[in-house]
């Protein structure tokens, strides 16, 4: 799901990337293009292990490796050009319950925070929170905790927003690609994401749809930039989703 705590003018050229880490933790690096003419949050969901706290997520900061998708994609032969959509207005955000805030952590160029439950929306910062009911239409996602990051007004490819988390099943790779545009869960959605994996993990995922690169993450990736993200001696997969879609996330299952 990715989801705006108010209207933006546009979003466009959406890169995941994801690999599942040890202990049972995922590695999730997103990035887009986005348009806004006021300082906003972006929500992401996060199947997290039950009873995670507001300290689950460890948030990494590649502010000094902003071309960190630029380098994943060039390790694969053809360059997928952008594709640009509009995003509708969403609802107003609801005031905030006089409750112990979250934790705010500075990552590079943005603010985020860890959400642990719907419930707990409401000790964020009031300008970044969602609208109780829109989780009512969402009941897949009442036991999700939410990764949330306040970005800056104006045109801009924000710089890679990097974390890891304790993951509900440590099996599935997951991406978060459910649209939510205008406050309603719309059955299809217009996609313009690149999905890039490794897989990581002890278990091999099940990725024969994917596109394979011809040569090692180290080749085409600093890898020590990644602060542990990338595996230098593995090779990196993609999948593209563009077009009128079915609006669900994405999992990889493991073999």
């Amino acid at each position: 799901m990715c989801c705006f705590s108010g209207p933006v003018k546009s979003v466009s050229a959406t890169n995941i990337f994801a690999r599942m880490g040890e202990n049972g933790r995922q590695f999730l690096v997103y990035s887009m293009t986005v348009d806004m003419a006021k300082p906003l949050a972006m929500v992401l969901p996060l199947p997290v292990k039950k009873g995670s706290d507001e300290n689950a997520v460890h948030f990494i900061d590649l502010k000094e490796y902003p071309d960190f998708f630029t380098d994943v994609e060039s390790g694969f032969p053809k360059p997928r050009p952008p594709i640009h959509s509009d995003f509708g207005k969403s609802p107003v955000p609801s005031a905030a319950a006089a409750v112990q805030v979250l934790p705010v952590m500075q990552v590079g160029d943005f603010e985020a925070s860890f959400v642990p439950t719907v419930k707990d929306f409401n000790r964020l910062d009031a300008r970044f929170q969602l609208p109780a009911e829109l989780f009512a239409k969402l009941p897949d996602y009442q036991h999700y905790g939410f990764a949330v990051f306040k970005l800056k007004p104006g045109m801009q490819t924000v710089q890679p927003m990097a974390f890891d988390f304790p993951a509900a099943k440590p099996g599935h790779l997951f991406f978060p690609t459910v649209h939510i545009h205008d406050g309603q869960v719309h059955e299809r959605a217009n996609f313009d994401h690149a999905l890039y994996c490794q897989p990581g993990g002890p278990e091999p995922l099940k990725l024969s749809a994917w596109k394979e690169s011809p040569k090692h993450a180290n080749s085409f990736v600093s890898v020590k930039e990644t602060k542990g993200i990338v595996l230098a001696g593995e090779h990196c997969y993609k999948r593209e989703l563009h077009g009128m879609l079915e609006n669900k996330d994405t999992v990889v299952l493991s073999s």
